[in-house]
């Protein structure tokens, strides 16, 4: 009779942790172009947005789950989204701006403190297609990044006062383009933003227009293009892909979506040495056989494994590295994603509809990032937990898929699990918050470097064999108890200095100043800091 019952709960548990997933519709009344699920108020709740040439329908979401509508009347734009929207605060006024990526050029919309927009249009010539808003420089202020058909892509460097120069080249420079849907990810774990395009020819065709291509940040500020290093320059026609640790080992992997039936899905592994490997066979994915330009990711169970949204089509997660296909759960075009009820579960918004996820008894975690030194949206940071199901890492960002924009929350499913040991955030500047013993289905907000002195909390003295003080080179003790780590070095302000996988027990910190710093040693389970010295 206990064995009976022990396997009884074993299958509930089991079948509560991976659950379905479905959504049930409730009609808005829209005006325009429906582009966005994202807080455009500062509350952090995520609203609707719906725009044209002179007005943007906010829908403000409330804490109760009900909206107020607001439309706000603007200058008739140059250009409007009719081919995607972003939106971040670029100018750190607490209120969200918006970037409308027409198929003739640029249009931004600055909130001003008078709640209304401010219009700022470029002249140049641009066949928009995605759009982002990203630290390019690293200096903490918002660029933005925007994708161009038929030429060189485009970005617009923010010079810190509300103003931006127009660059065009350098990232996604094929000359007649065919650059559609950027994503802004940090493939290789240095802690710098790289940029992933899904490229196409319209006519069909399959020729080095068409080959995706990977530009790796070098943290310098230069960008070199390493797709066929990586193991990704396919040659097929996407408009988008899908970035996030499917299998939980601290790499991004990536799901690259086919726009045409000659062409089929891909789900490419990170192995963590900056390549991948095509894995699409053995995951189940080809089970989706219809095609599209919108592919996006999230844990839409909360079972804590990040799901693939492909227009319309949920490929689930089973938390092996295989999905199961849900067809149709959501419109052919996935909508713009958000929490917009507030429950913890994630939900979308298309078509004069609200798609409320059902939801279901797993857990959950939302957080806020407010930067400081980094960009105030926190936009390029990594969102780490650790909890009883494992490492989950997360990316904040603004323009996935290929037209919308979806909420800049970091959203986290833990399943049963009902605590978090550690949530940590490395942020663009360097600065680290840890943050220990973190309850379930709550929604928080951490401010840049408002955790720093956690930062000593686990310091140990035996993670440093010799010699300390040091001038040029560390010698490490024991490592046994990691398995692939990587090391971090850390100011007393908390600032990441130095970072990458530990392939020798020795470390080189001959180019460190004169001071006291904090090593880590870490992986996936096991994390050690150490004080020391540089001389």
């Amino acid at each position: 009779m206990n064995k009976i019952s022990t396997l009884s709960m074993l299958l509930l548990f089991f079948g509560m942790a991976h659950a379905q997933v479905s959504f049930t519709p409730s009609p808005i009344s829209t005006n325009g172009a429906e582009r966005a699920a994202v807080d455009m108020n500062g509350d952090f709740l995520d609203d609707v947005v719906s725009v044209t040439a002179t007005n943007v329908q906010i829908y403000y979401q409330q804490p109760d789950g009900s909206f107020v509508e607001r439309n706000i009347t603007t200058t008739p734009a140059d250009n409007t989204p009719s081919w995607s929207l972003s939106a971040a605060d670029f100018d750190k006024n607490g209120k969200t701006d918006l970037l409308y990526a027409g198929g003739n050029g640029v249009t931004f919309m600055q909130a001003n403190n008078s709640d209304g927009f401010d219009e700022i249009s470029f002249p140049q010539y641009v066949f928009s297609q995605r759009s982002n808003f990203v630290d390019i420089n690293n200096d903490g202020h918002l660029d933005a990044f925007v994708c161009h058909d038929v030429a060189p892509s485009v970005y617009y460097i923010n010079n810190g006062d509300g103003t931006f120069t127009f660059h065009q080249g350098d990232i996604g420079d094929y000359p007649s383009g065919g650059n559609y849907g950027s994503v802004w990810v940090d493939y290789d774990n240095d802690g710098d933003m790289d940029c992933f395009i899904a490229k196409c020819n319209v006519n069909g065709d399959v020729n080095e227009r068409s080959e995706n291509q990977l530009y790796q940040n070098d943290g310098a500020g230069n960008f070199v293009e390493v797709a066929e290093t990586a193991g990704l320059k396919d040659n097929m026609q996407t408009w988008s892909s899908a970035w996030a640790d499917f299998d939980n080992d601290g790499h991004l992997d990536v799901f690259v979506g086919s726009s045409s039936a000659n062409f089929t899905h891909k789900l490419n592994r990170n192995n963590g040495d900056g390549t991948f490997t095509d894995i699409s066979a053995s995951t189940g994915i080809h089970a989706l056989t219809t095609t599209g330009i919108e592919n996006c990711t999230y844990d839409f169970n909360n079972d804590g494994y990040a799901d693939i949204a492909s227009n319309g089509n949920i490929l689930l997660n089973n938390g092996d590295l295989t999905f199961t296909l849900i067809p149709l759960a959501l419109p052919n075009n996935n909508g713009s994603l958000g929490d917009l009820n507030n429950d913890g579960f994630i939900d979308s918004f298309t078509g004069g509809q609200i798609y409320y996820n059902d939801g279901n008894s797993n857990h959950w975690l939302t957080i806020n990032t407010i930067g400081v030194e980094s960009n105030i949206n926190g936009i390029g940071a990594r969102v780490t937990i650790t909890s009883a199901l494992g490492t989950q890492i997360r990316e904040v960002r603004s323009g996935e898929g290929f037209k919308y924009m979806s909420t800049l929350n970091t959203h986290f499913g833990l399943g049963q699990d009902t605590e978090i040991a550690t949530l940590t955030i490395a942020w663009p500047s360097g600065i680290v918050d840890t943050l220990e013993n973190v309850a379930v289905d709550q929604v928080i907000s951490v401010v840049e470097g408002s955790t720093v002195l956690g930062l000593n909390e686990s310091v140990t003295n035996n993670l440093i064999l010799y010699p300390n003080p040091a001038q040029h080179v560390l010698n490490l003790g024991d490592t046994t108890d990691f398995t692939n780590p990587s090391y971090s070095i850390f100011d007393m302000q908390g600032r990441k200095l130095m970072g990458a996988p530990l392939d020798a027990n020795a470390i080189d910190v001959s180019t460190l100043a004169t001071g006291n710093y904090i090593l880590k040693i870490h992986d996936g389970n096991t994390l050690k800091s150490q004080r020391f010295i540089k001389k």
